[in-house]
């Protein structure tokens, strides 16, 4: 590792991105002599600054829109999770010069909802997804593998959930749009997983009559905290879980991986994440 390792995050663009924030604090909390800085990249600049990096005494990086899928084709090793999800979030720079690419989003995702609701038993019945864009496809990785039973998703083009269920098998059933009231009856865990809500982009309306208030709800936007959608869903006497703690919990293999520490996700990093 050089003396002063360095890591950052990698998108076009990336100033709104909370993840120097959230590093910083870790570093600062263990003492590590290192930084984790914000890269502005053109995807025309990607492979030329990606393959510079290691050079220059990076240990790894984040990667964001638009550079998830991109990265798959320049790095040396990829994950299968990586390969099944089809994107990279987490890239680590080897002594030797080589790229290993990883997604540490459906670990961050179920890591949050065991956090925050530890009874929370994703194999006591269907669980069901709203959208299939690529943080759905990390989310229905991670169901599946903690066996949900049944995985339905909608979208609002159907294409792209039939190509889930293509790629990740029988346990997945598609529903059209109209049908997402009907998708959540006896669902258990309900995820959206667009970014419908979030400040700035038009609000997130499905109909919650058939809701069971038995079912864990979370919702992957965390700007705002705390969104209509679980609002809603808490008004009908569910459980809630917000979408920053994913975040912070796939943050944690590529700091360990990077800076030799694995670190804690608390009420602290909440706070620093926050501002």
């Amino acid at each position: 590792m050089p003396a002063l390792p360095l890591a950052g995050v990698m998108g076009w663009p990336v100033a709104h991105s909370r993840s120097p924030q959230l590093h910083r604090h870790w570093l600062d909390r263990y003492g590590i002599r290192g930084h984790y800085v914000p890269l502005t990249v053109a995807p025309e600049h990607l492979a030329q600054v990606l393959h510079a990096l290691p050079r220059a005494g990076f240990v790894g990086l984040n990667v964001t829109i638009p550079h998830k899928q991109a990265v798959l084709a320049l790095a040396d090793v990829v994950t299968d999770r990586a390969a099944l999800i089809g994107a990279a979030n987490t890239l680590i720079f080897r002594p030797d010069g080589r790229i290993h690419a990883d997604n540490t989003d459906g670990y961050g995702f179920t890591a949050n909802l065991f956090q925050q609701q530890p009874e929370w038993n994703p194999a006591a019945g269907p669980a069901a997804v709203i959208g299939a864009g690529g943080a759905a496809r990390a989310v229905v990785a991670a169901l599946l593998e903690c066996h949900v039973p049944e995985l339905r998703i909608a979208n609002r083009t159907r294409i792209r959930a039939d190509q889930i269920k293509a790629e990740f098998g029988a346990r997945v059933v598609v529903y059209d749009w109209a049908q997402i009231g009907n998708m959540l009856e006896g669902a258990t865990t309900v995820v959206n997983s667009t970014s419908m809500g979030m400040e700035g982009a038009q609000p997130l309306r499905v109909p919650l009559d058939a809701l069971s208030p038995d079912a864990l709800v979370t919702d992957l936007v965390y700007t705002p905290l705390d969104t209509l959608f679980l609002r809603e869903a808490r008004s009908r006497g569910c459980r809630t879980v917000d979408g920053l703690g994913m975040l912070l919990h796939q943050a944690a293999p590529g700091f360990e991986r990077w800076f030799g520490v694995r670190p804690q996700v608390d009420d602290a990093l909440r706070v620093a994440v926050l501002g």
